[in-house]
């Protein structure tokens, strides 16, 4: 069995759970380390289990929290050097573990996949997160979906996928026009119009939820995101991961049972498909 959970999604910092009965680890830590314990705390998450974290790319809303995080858990933090090298100094852990993308990492029984992706940033990745037969993808910031985005998507159970903007609200919205360029282009960021194409034609039979992450404040909203996703709710569910709580706690098992477990203060999410 396998819980994965958003602790925070979103401009304002991002910060993802996967954790199993032993174990577990975060990827990217983007809020800071007392938001994210508590956030899992009241998710019913125990922080004891945490055995890494992962750094997807330097920029603050992803690393915010790294060097506390690691300092007070005594847990190995993993980035890529460049990631290192390009992140402020008072966020860089004191003893980071490097990797490249032409390998993997064993943390306990998961194995870690990184996945080079496009976007602006020194060095960014995604992870694909293996366990037994379950496979569990973190992928967001990403400006457009390469080849390793589609290959690494498509042999997900669930995923963490960003559906950062409307494409309508983006171009007429107060971002000045040289911000706009920079999200829409091949470095910044999935539109909601990208993130359904990618599920729909990269997607399996296997791919059982998809948590709608990294959700614009300005360029977006939950219920533009679900619509237009809504075609394919019936290939898998499809939820909100929010920039103001930890999500639902959704648990995967190897043959193929699932089971969503509702937060205690669930007002921010929006789980069911409202009427269009």
């Amino acid at each position: 069995m396998l819980e994965i959970c958003a602790i925070a999604s979103g401009s304002n910092g991002n910060c993802y759970y996967i954790g199993n009965e032993n174990s577990a680890i975060l990827i990217d830590a983007g809020i800071s380390t007392k938001q994210i314990l508590n956030r899992m705390k009241e998710r019913g998450l125990d922080s004891g289990k945490l055995r890494a974290l992962f750094i997807t790319h330097e920029h603050s809303d992803h690393m915010r929290g790294a060097r506390v995080m690691g300092k007070r858990l005594q847990i190995p933090v993993y980035m890529t050097a460049k990631t290192y090298d390009g992140s402020y100094k008072n966020l860089r852990p004191d003893y980071p573990r490097f990797f490249t993308f032409n390998e993997t990492i064993a943390v306990d029984d998961f194995i870690v996949h990184p996945v080079p992706k496009l976007h602006d940033a020194a060095d960014p990745c995604s992870f694909r997160i293996s366990y037994n037969s379950l496979n569990i993808g973190v992928f967001t910031d990403i400006g457009e979906a390469c080849d390793n985005v589609k290959t690494h998507v498509g042999k997900c159970n669930a995923l963490f996928l960003e559906s950062n903007y409307d494409e309508g609200m983006l171009w007429a919205g107060r971002y000045p026009q040289f911000l706009k360029e920079r999200v829409a282009s091949k470095v910044g960021h999935l539109s909601n119009d990208q993130t359904f194409e990618l599920l729909k034609k990269h997607t399996n039979g296997n791919l059982r939820c998809v948590f709608l992450s990294h959700i614009s404040k300005d360029n977006n909203t939950h219920e533009k995101a679900l619509k237009t996703m809504h075609p394919l709710s019936d290939r898998f569910e499809i939820n909100i991961a929010s920039r103001f709580e930890a999500s639902a706690v959704y648990q995967l098992s190897s043959d193929s049972g699932h089971k969503k477990q509702i937060p205690n203060n669930p007002q921010n999410l929006k789980l069911q498909f409202p009427e269009f």
